[in-house]
């Protein structure tokens, strides 16, 4: 009972004097981890579920090793430049914005999505000035191209998270192209390279195979 007493005034003094009380079996200052949480209203927008998405990738899920993954910008370029997935996040300013995903099949999906700026990486790289179409490259060996100009003069997203939780994996980690204004074979998902090139004949994948290399919303995703 005595020590007990001895105890309880040892800790009331303790928390009277302002000393920190160790935490057992982890460092005293750091933060506890909590899993993310999925965010369904963005602005009073109603956004879809990250699961709200039907698979149908060519060769299922890709499963990337994030320690080994890289992404390269090369082609027309003022240099090749390989990034690590950290890389990019760190290197980059960070963008937002809610956007809607059709797919051919007659779904949607409206998600918050946050990630860096193609054009930035772009940039980086230095574009020379016999480029005009982007083809990008996925680790399925998934392609799809776009004019240049879609991503130098508008804000397209390569995100890393969406509605606040980062990319599950089949939902393209550690990168998808948010194509907004394209049907959704144009959004590629696990992206792995990123290359300029002078041929705007191009097609990728399902381009090859009947659909429209443009990929506008507003027309037909059968070819051009």
């Amino acid at each position: 009972m005595i020590a007990l007493v001895i105890i309880a005034a040892i800790i009331l003094a303790m928390v009277i004097l302002n000393v920190p009380v160790t935490r057992t079996g982890q460092d005293a200052g750091a933060p506890v981890p909590l899993a993310p949480v999925e965010v369904r209203s963005y602005q009073g927008e109603d956004l879809s579920s990250v699961n709200d998405f039907r698979e149908n990738s060519i060769k299922g899920p890709r499963h990337i090793d994030i320690s080994a993954y890289r992404i390269t910008v090369t082609g027309l370029t003022n240099r090749t430049v390989t990034y690590s997935y950290d890389d990019v996040l760190n290197k980059f300013p960070h963008y937002s914005k809610v956007v809607t995903l059709f797919c051919v099949e007659g779904w949607d999906a409206t998600i918050l999505w946050e990630g860096v700026l193609v054009r930035d990486l772009l940039a980086d790289a230095g574009v020379s000035p016999q480029a005009n179409t982007v083809i990008l490259t996925a680790s399925d060996g998934y392609t799809t191209s776009f004019p240049l100009a879609y991503f130098t003069e508008r804000d397209i997203i390569m995100a890393y998270r969406m509605n606040n939780v980062t990319l599950p994996a089949e939902r393209g980690y550690p990168f998808q192209l948010v194509a907004e204004d394209k049907w959704g074979y144009k959004w590629i998902k696990w992206i792995e390279k990123i290359e300029l090139t002078d041929d705007p004949t191009y097609r990728g994948y399902w381009e090859q195979r009947g659909y429209s290399n443009t990929g506008d919303l507003n027309k037909s995703f059968t070819r051009d």
